[in-house]
């Protein structure tokens, strides 16, 4: 671990502490420029590895650089967390630079056994681990909507000068009008933004959660009759250009087909609003 560690970061091999966290704390280094405290667990993961760099070291690399070169170094896969909320949710990283999704799950044992469940890409020492894509990080993914940002400001601005019977009507407590007409932006957004990105970071996109972003659009559409006169023009300037956007992205689709894909229904094309009727340039779950 020593001698990895200080390849990765630079080193000479004396700068790393390598400690048993529960180790005799009068035998440390704690002076040493880069500590590694390192605990045994169980499962289908080996070593649990908490890495601390001193300000004075020179390189700090990213997590997933140091993991990367650790795991060339000490050949071995290395696993480590990824930024999205699940606490299953890491990054798989080979010795020969194949870097993937996986999902770690800790058993409720009192000596908790870890087991790597799921990969997006066949890695070699988790032959048991099922190769699959991940929804629920697409869903965690977050890109910016500044569209549906700039409305929101407007809608605050017009509360803030507004009095009254008026100010009550552009309330946006959870559920109301305005609230709703400001999620709903915020996705119909999103989807076009990743979109246009083509579906990065991930490189796909589930089926269903592209269903539920033109749901959210069948939302925008019929919300303007509830809200006020003033935040539905802005509503409606909002959603003229993210819709141009959509128009650009997608090709058209007159025979339905994307939603009979998307609901396994099928329906009078008049009786459907048009977004249901463009589809993707590329189909991001085939």
């Amino acid at each position: 671990m020593a001698l990895a560690l200080a390849g990765c970061l630079g080193l000479a091999v004396g700068d790393v502490e390598v400690a048993d966290p529960d180790g005799d704390p009068d035998l440390r280094n704690w002076d040493a420029p880069v500590s590694c405290e390192h605990r045994a667990v169980h499962g289908d993961v080996a070593w649990s590895l908490d890495i601390y760099a001193q300000e004075q070291v020179a390189y700090q690399p990213l997590e997933s650089d140091l993991a990367a070169g650790f795991a060339k170094a000490a050949m071995t896969t290395v696993l480590f967390p990824a930024v999205e909320a699940p606490p299953s949710a890491y990054w798989a990283v080979t010795p020969e630079g194949l870097l993937t999704r996986a999902r770690l799950e800790l058993s409720d044992d009192e000596r908790p056994v870890y087991t790597v469940t799921a990969v997006e890409a066949p890695v070699p020492q988790l032959p048991r681990a099922a190769v699959t894509r991940f929804a629920e990080i697409v869903r965690e993914q977050r890109p910016d909507t500044p569209v549906a940002e700039a409305f929101a400001a407007s809608v605050d601005r017009l509360r803030e000068t507004a009095s009254g019977l008026a100010r009550f009507s552009l309330d946006d407590a959870t559920g109301s009008s305005v609230w709703s007409a400001k999620q709903n932006l915020v996705v119909w957004e999103r989807v076009i933004r990743q979109m246009e990105s083509a579906w990065a970071p991930s490189g796909w996109y589930p089926a269903d959660l592209y269903r539920e972003r033109l749901e959210a659009r069948d939302e925008l559409a019929g919300i303007g009759a509830r809200l006020p006169r003033e935040v539905t023009e802005l509503l409606g300037t909002a959603r003229e250009e993210l819709d141009r956007r959509f128009v650009a992205a997608t090709a058209e689709d007159p025979s339905g087909s994307l939603r009979r894909e998307l609901t396994g229904a099928s329906a009078d094309p008049a009786s459907v609003n048009w977004w249901w009727h463009r589809r993707p340039k590329h189909t991001p779950w085939e």
